[in-house]
């Protein structure tokens, strides 16, 4: 996630670069052909490009629209699983009254926490973090589940037992919420917590598998690839028929000036088709960083800095004072 006011022009045209140097060729081969060969039957009406831009811009803006519920949707399931954390540590304290099985059930819930930020970050094909302009721009910070392995960040929550059994599992945020609830229905069999108690912490319980799930399908369920490719295909069509679109305008503005760019007034489609081209290819390239809010680009939801932060809220009801530091922004990049 961004956490600074914006993002820098410099920033967005290193990103986009390679858009534009392909921009570039394809704005000036019509420009050359029509105005040093003479080829000026390439050219094409106006209104055609027109109504292509104006569909372009339709389904551009359908696209961007639909990736940013996709990731607002992320950070409210993860704000409420913040919500749901608190709710958690107060009833560990207030119900539980063995202070050791009190303390197991909190610090599972921050293994619980690492493991499904871990199993988020997983790679899935239709992710774009691996582009080379994301990978390039990943130099400007780090993602904390790339940087250490999974096992060391369990080691500090869990005892070796458990741990070993948690690793031998395919989806281990659930094995650690179904050993929560284990943990529960022995003490409610001990009589240590009446039913009440039980049914209550339950509920909690089930709310962080719901929140899970719906994590889980933000994850596994890409935005449709139909509207994805259409969006592409249209945009590329778009920036390849605009600069001949241009030609014909620009070349009527010959009659209209006087001076060295009499005649010549052509050659302005390159930096106009350019220009016009780069908006629309831009704003496809954010939709698209937008698409996958777990999949550790720059714009993800900080699930290690919320994670960092229940972890202190909980860790301070339990009465410690050693408490790891809140997780800051890396050139404004917070993961």
């Amino acid at each position: 996630m961004h956490s600074g006011k914006s993002y820098r022009l410099k920033e967005f045209l290193i990103w986009t670069r390679r858009n534009v140097y392909w921009l570039i060729v394809i704005g000036i081969m019509p420009v050359v052909l029509f105005e040093e060969l003479h080829v000026h039957w390439i050219a094409i009406p106006w209104t055609v490009v027109a109504l292509l831009g104006t569909a372009t811009a339709f389904i551009v803006g359908f696209k961007n629209t639909q990736t940013y519920s996709r990731t607002w949707e992320a950070r409210q399931i993860w704000g409420a699983i913040v919500n749901s954390s608190r709710a958690w540590g107060t009833m560990a304290r207030n119900v539980i009254p063995d202070r050791e099985v009190e303390k197991e059930l909190i610090y599972r819930h921050f293994a619980w926490l690492t493991a499904l930020r871990y199993q988020l970050r997983d790679s899935r094909t239709w992710e774009t973090v691996t582009k080379s302009y994301n990978r390039e721009y990943k130099r400007f910070y780090k993602v904390p589940e790339h940087e250490t392995p999974l096992e060391t960040e369990l080691a500090k929550f869990m005892n070796e037992s458990e741990m070993v059994f948690i690793l031998s599992k395919k989806n281990r945020a659930t094995q650690l919420l179904a050993l929560q609830a284990e943990t529960l229905r022995r003490m409610f069999d001990a009589k240590q917590i009446d039913s009440y108690q039980y049914m209550e912490m339950q509920r909690v319980l089930n709310e962080f598998f719901e929140h899970q799930g719906k994590s889980e399908r933000i994850k596994n369920f890409p935005y449709p690839r139909q509207f994805a490719s259409i969006n592409t295909f249209f945009i590329r069509l778009f920036c390849f028929l605009l600069p001949f679109g241009m030609l014909l305008e620009f070349e009527k503005l010959n009659d209209l000036i006087e001076g060295p760019m009499k005649g010549h007034m052509v050659w302005l489609v390159l930096p106009f088709s350019v220009l016009i081209s780069w908006v629309y290819t831009t704003l496809e390239q954010v939709g698209e960083s937008t698409e996958n809010p777990f999949e550790g680009s720059a714009n993800d939801i900080p699930m290690h800095q919320i994670s960092r932060a229940i972890e202190i809220d909980l860790r301070e009801m339990l009465g410690e004072t050693d408490l790891p530091p809140a997780v800051t922004p890396v050139n404004n990049i917070v993961l």
